[in-house]
């Protein structure tokens, strides 16, 4: 049974959370695309420690974008407030 709303309509989509939740998914697998990929190519094509040097300049490369897009939803919840 689906619950009853005021004049058996639904309530309003929520596309905002919905882009939200989205754009976290985004960002995580890029961000896991980018560092464990991208190790592990490395380190197949190249070797173990060129792997590990290429993982920390990702891993720095990962913490670049995730802070710019902390960035940039801390200032979307300012402006929206």
């Amino acid at each position: 049974m689906r619950p009853s709303h005021q004049d058996g309509q639904r309530p309003p989509t929520d596309y905002r959370q919905s882009r939200a939740k989205r754009d976290r998914t985004q960002l995580i697998l890029v961000i896991f695309v980018l560092v464990v990929i991208g190790t592990a190519l490395i380190g197949l094509i190249w070797g173990v420690r060129s792997a590990v040097l290429g993982g920390l300049c990702l891993a720095a490369g990962a913490a670049l974008i995730g802070g710019l897009w902390l960035l940039l939803s801390l200032i979307q919840k300012w402006v929206e407030d």
